[in-house]
């Protein structure tokens, strides 16, 4: 059994698998199931206790919703040799006259199934895109729409079925929704905030020690668990991923996220984080002890 305070220096490393990443970008990037299954397994044995990963349907869908049957296909075989390792899928953008019932609706189903241990909670909406050649951003219509009401649905179904939330901090107003919920003691056990920054990918705060801050400020004397990730960049090339280690925070890594001149693997992204980890002195949280760390209830 690890002592609290070991508890308290073990680092919870997630890898995110693919996303909008195209093969084109990288030929490294898992797509199909068996793919996603062969992927996620090296990771864990690189260090990953959570994988979060999207399917071939993509994000954009007409209807808002996804099929479960593609995560269970790539799941099955990885919880068969990890039992508790935490796997959680993405969902589709919201919009107008998109439910989150619908957007959601795989995600219980996952769970009911016995698949999933983490619900997605992405309560606030944002513009997204990059900046073009002219340093301008690109003229997209891409606007990811989560309103507080669907917010308030992504909670208390986390709290109805027993997951674990995944919060994504796309900038200061997804915190303020998500600490409202935490204030009024609505906030389900095993919860991790995830702070995402933004690199390539132009919205929110950039991968600065001021931005951290700026977060950190805002959880201060909240108790929860945050993670840092750089959305089109290298959060550890950039710096960003030591400045988290270093106040205790946790890593997000993956080809869903990583923009830069090379073309790594998922498991190189996994054990580059996991070197770091251990130059600043801080150990690899294992699947049981990031259990532990997250405060998920025994199944």
């Amino acid at each position: 059994m690890v002592s609290s305070a070991g508890l308290k220096r073990a680092v919870v490393i997630e890898v995110a698998l693919n996303g909008a990443t195209p093969k084109s970008a990288n030929q490294h990037v898992p797509c199909r199931p068996d793919e996603i299954t062969r992927d996620a397994l090296a990771c864990i044995d690189a260090g990953a206790s959570i994988v979060h990963n999207h399917n071939d349907e993509g994000l954009w869908t007409s209807d808002g919703a996804h099929a479960a049957a593609p995560y269970a296909q790539a799941w099955r075989p990885i919880l068969a040799r990890h039992p508790g390792v935490l796997l959680y899928p993405t969902m589709a953008s919201g919009g107008p006259g998109i439910a989150i019932e619908a957007r959601w609706k795989h995600i219980a189903e996952l769970a009911r199934a016995g698949l999933c241990r983490v619900g997605l909670v992405d309560p606030g909406s944002v513009s997204l895109g990059f900046l073009g050649a002219d340093g301008l951003p690109l003229s997209l219509d891409l606007v990811y729409v989560n309103t507080h009401r669907d917010a308030r649905h992504m909670f208390l179904q986390c709290a109805e079925l027993g997951l674990a939330p995944s919060i994504s901090i796309f900038d200061p107003s997804f915190l303020r929704v998500a600490l409202a919920f935490l204030a009024a003691g609505r906030m389900p056990a095993g919860a991790l905030v995830k702070l995402y920054f933004g690199g390539t990918l132009a919205f929110g705060l950039p991968p600065t020690l001021a931005s951290l801050e700026a977060y950190l400020d805002m959880l201060e004397g909240s108790g929860l668990p945050w993670s840092v990730a750089v959305l089109g960049g290298d959060v550890v090339a950039c710096g960003l991923a030591q400045l988290a280690l270093l106040r205790g925070g946790h890593l997000r890594v993956g080809l869903e996220d990583y923009a830069g001149p090379r073309t790594p693997t998922n498991v190189e992204l996994v054990a580059e984080a996991a070197a770091l980890a251990t130059r600043c002195g801080r150990k690899v949280a294992s699947i049981e002890e990031t259990h532990q760390i997250l405060g998920i209830p025994a199944s």
